[in-house]
C-alpha cells in the first residue's frame, strides 16, 4: 500500500467511505493525474497564503537586495531594486516540499531523491544569499559563497543523484529503459509490436552519472543566471514545470510510453506530483514577484528550481526534450559564457577586450537595447511557451 500522508488517511477510511457511499468521490486519490493537479493547487495556495507574512519576516531580518551590480551600465537598474527582500525561494521550496510530501508516494525512491536534491540546493542557495545579504550588517566576513564552492556542491548533488537514480532503475531481469540514451526521433519500441527496439544504447553508470551532473549543475546555474528581472525566472520555470508534468505522466505510464515509442521508467509518474508542486509554487510566487516585485527568490529558489528540472529530465530519460523546453535558460547562460570567453580571447589577442552583447545575461542586453523590462519578461515567457509546445510536439515525430 502506498505510503502517502493524505493517502494513508484515505486508506484508513476506505471501508467506511464505501459503506456511506462516498468512496467514488474520494477514490480520485488513486489517480496520479488528480494528485499532480491537486499538488499544483496546494503549493499555489501555500505560497499565496504565506507570501505576505514571509515578506514581512524577511524585511524584519533586513534580508533585502543591496542594489549592487558588477556591470556599470546596470547599476541604475540594480539601485531601483534595492531593499526588496530576497530569499523568497524559501516560499517556493517549502511549498514544493510540503505538497509533494503530502500527495506523492515518498517511498518511491526517485521521489525521495528529488526532494533531497531540492533541499540540498535550497540550502546551498540559502547560505549564499544569507552571507551576501548580511555582509553589510556583519561588517566583516565573506560576501557569499565563492563560485567554486557553489559548483562543488552542485557537482556533489549531481553525482549522488546520478548514482542513486542509476541504481534505482536497475532491472534484475535485463537492461533497463531507465538507463537508455534517448536520442531525438529514436523509437524506444518497435511500432505495433510493443517490443523494445534492439538498437537502443544503454549507458554505463559512469556515463549516466556524468550526464546527470551536467543536467543538474548546468540547469541550476542557468536558472540562477536568468533570475535578473521581476517574474522572469519564476514565469519560465512555471511553464517548464507544467510541461514536465506531462512528460512524467507519459514516462511513468507503460501504455502511453509504448504508444508514443518513448522510454518507460517504472513509477516515474509519481514525479508528476513533484512537477505539479513546482508549477504551482512558481505560479503562486509570481503573485508576489511580478513587477514591481515585492520579493525575489534569490539563489535559494533559482538554484533549487534549476537543479530539480535537470533531475527530473535525467530520471525520465528526456534530457534533449527538456533542453528544448529550457531554451531561454540555455540562451541566458550561453550569453554569459560567450561574453566572458570572447572578452578574454580578444583581450589576449588585441590587448583590448571586446563584447558580443551590450551586457550579459541576454535579458539585460534586450533591456539596454530599448525594450522595457515588462516587455523583456513577457516576450521571453512567450518564447518559453512556444519552446515547450515544440518540445512536446517532437514526441510524436518518431
Amino acid at each position: 500500500m502506498r505510503s502517502l500522508m493524505l493517502y494513508l488517511l484515505f486508506d484508513a477510511m476506505r471501508e467506511w467511505l464505501s459503506r456511506v457511499g462516498l468512496y467514488s468521490v474520494f477514490g480520485v486519490m488513486d489517480q496520479i493525474q488528480f494528485r499532480a493537479l491537486l499538488a499544483a493547487g496546494l503549493s499555489f495556495g501555500i505560497v499565496i497564503a504565506l507570501g505576505k507574512r514571509t515578506i514581512r519576516f524577511l524585511v524584519s531580518l533586513k534580508i533585502g537586495d543591496g542594489g549592487e551590480s558588477d556591470a556599470e551600465v546596470l547599476r541604475a537598474h540594480a539601485k531601483s531594486k534595492a531593499n526588496v527582500p530576497t530569499m523568497g525561494g524559501v516560499l517556493i521550496c517549502g511549498s514544493i516540499f510540503a505538497s509533494t510530501f503530502l500527495l506523492a508516494d515518498i517511498t518511491v525512491p526517485v521521489v525521495f531523491l528529488g526532494l533531497f536534491v531540492l533541499v540540498w540546493l535550497a540550502c546551498v542557495g540559502g547560505a549564499d544569499d544569507w552571507l551576501k545579504l548580511t555582509a553589510a550588517r556583519r561588517g566583516t566576513g565573506r560576501q557569499g559563497l565563492k563560485s567554486w564552492e557553489k559548483l562543488v556542491f552542485q557537482l556533489g548533488v549531481g553525482l549522488l543523484a546520478g548514482y542513486f537514480a542509476y541504481r534505482f532503475a536497475i532491472n534484475e531481469f535485463g537492461p533497463s529503459l531507465g538507463h537508455v540514451l534517448n536520442l531525438p526521433f529514436q523509437r524506444t519500441f518497435v511500432p505495433g509490436q510493443w517490443i523494445v527496439n534492439p538498437s537502443l544504447i544503454y549507458l554505463s553508470m559512469p556515463v549516466f552519472v556524468v550526464l546527470a551532473v551536467l543536467m543538474i549543475a548546468g540547469m541550476s546555474n542557468a536558472v540562477n543566471i536568468t533570475d535578473g528581472m521581476d517574474g522572469l525566472a519564476g514565469g519560465i520555470s512555471c511553464v517548464v514545470s507544467f510541461a514536465l508534468l506531462v512528460l512524467t505522466l507519459i514516462a511513468g505510464s507503460e501504455q502511453w510510453s509504448q504508444m508514443l515509442l518513448l522510454p518507460h521508467v517504472a513509477r516515474s509518474d509519481e514525479l508528476a506530483v513533484l512537477s505539479g508542486s513546482m508549477a504551482g509554487a512558481c505560479l503562486g510566487f509570481l503573485w508576489w514577484n511580478a513587477a514591481p516585485a515585492q520579493v525575489f527568490m534569490g539563489d535559494t529558489g533559482s538554484l533549487a528550481l534549476g537543479g530539480l528540472i535537470g533531475y527530473i529530465a535525467m530520471v525520465i530519460r528526456q534530457e534533449v526534450v527538456v533542453l528544448i523546453m529550457c531554451g531561454v535558460f540555455l540562451l541566458e547562460i550561453a550569453s554569459v559564457v560567450m561574453q566572458v570567453g570572447w572578452f578574454k580571447y580578444t583581450r589576449i589577442k588585441t590587448g583590448t577586450g571586446r563584447r558580443i552583447f551590450r551586457v550579459a545575461p541576454y535579458h539585460h542586453h534586450l533591456h539596454l537595447g530599448g525594450w522595457a523590462e515588462n516587455q523583456v519578461v513577457v516576450r521571453l515567457w512567450i518564447l518559453a511557451i512556444l519552446l515547450c509546445v515544440v518540445a512536446l510536439a517532437t514526441l510524436k515525430l518518431r
